[in-house]
């Protein structure tokens, strides 16, 4: 198993929709599907087995990042201890959204898998549509001197991306009909299409939880079978919570669940 499972689930959750939709209505003045103090939690699966878990957070308070109200946003994946001794992943992924429009002020990860480890900070210019980016020395824990990208207006990174897709109306979106957006992602802009597939009930740990279904269409790739090898679950509620992920890779299927929450900002639609 490569060393790369958990954090590969992650990116896959949250760059597989990291900007604006074309056909979809958004919401970016009053977001009603999350707030303060939000936690789920996920078990990360690899064909039958249960690898590892997933959290993202939301900060209870709004914090102040140029000049304007922030929520503070983060994930974090790790290995269980089973499967620790063979190789260790306790990866965070985190940002400052911008409360009204939900484009990232400040991005930042801290990678640890196996003995690879990345720390890494990003600021963005929405106004000159640029992203600086600094990574720490590994050995001295200083950063170097910070490389600046183009992206896209009102580029989105892996976390608001996430955070973005919950403030879709799919109420306006027909099955079958192709999203086209475009984000930034380390170094590179790049632009993605998702499929929407229409609804179905899944079944969790928690019951079962009516969902809006998606797939992104992968480009080719080392790590997953085919352009339609992920499927991304919402629950179909003003939450609009990842429920459940799965993806077909090339050395077998490895997923997201959700096994827990709190916080939540409306109730959680469960069907008896």
């Amino acid at each position: 198993m490569k060393h790369v499972l958990i954090s590969t689930v992650l990116i896959v959750l949250f760059s597989s929709f990291s900007s604006e939709s074309q056909k979809a209505t958004v919401v970016t003045t009053r977001v009603t599907s999350f707030g303060k103090g939000e936690e789920l939690e996920y078990r990360v699966n690899f064909g039958f087995f249960t690898v590892g878990k997933a959290t993202t957070r939301i900060d209870q308070k709004v914090h102040n990042i140029n000049s304007r109200p922030c929520y503070k946003i983060d994930a974090w994946g790790e290995t269980s201890s089973w499967i620790s001794w063979v190789t260790r992943v306790k990866d965070n992924w985190g940002g400052y959204l911008d409360t009204t429009n939900l484009i990232p002020h400040v991005g930042y990860r801290k990678i640890e898998e196996g003995r690879y480890r990345k720390t890494e900070v990003t600021t963005y210019d929405h106004v000159k549509h640029k992203a600086e980016v600094k990574v720490m020395n590994k050995e001295t824990g200083v950063y170097g001197a910070p490389e600046t990208y183009d992206i896209p207006k009102n580029g989105r990174d892996l976390v608001s991306g996430f955070m973005y897709l919950r403030v879709v109306d799919f109420a306006k979106v027909k099955k079958g009909d192709t999203v086209t957006i475009q984000g930034f992602y380390e170094d590179t802009a790049y632009k993605l299409m998702i499929i929407y597939e229409g609804k179905e009930t899944i079944h969790t740990k928690i019951g079962k939880i009516p969902c809006y279904k998606l797939v992104p269409l992968v480009p080719d790739n080392k790590l997953f079978d085919g352009e339609n090898s992920i499927t991304v679950w919402l629950s179909e509620d003003e939450n609009k919570i990842p429920v459940k992920m799965q993806a077909k890779m090339f050395v077998g299927h490895t997923g997201l669940e959700l096994t827990s929450f709190k916080g939540l900002r409306n109730q959680l639609r469960v069907l008896p």
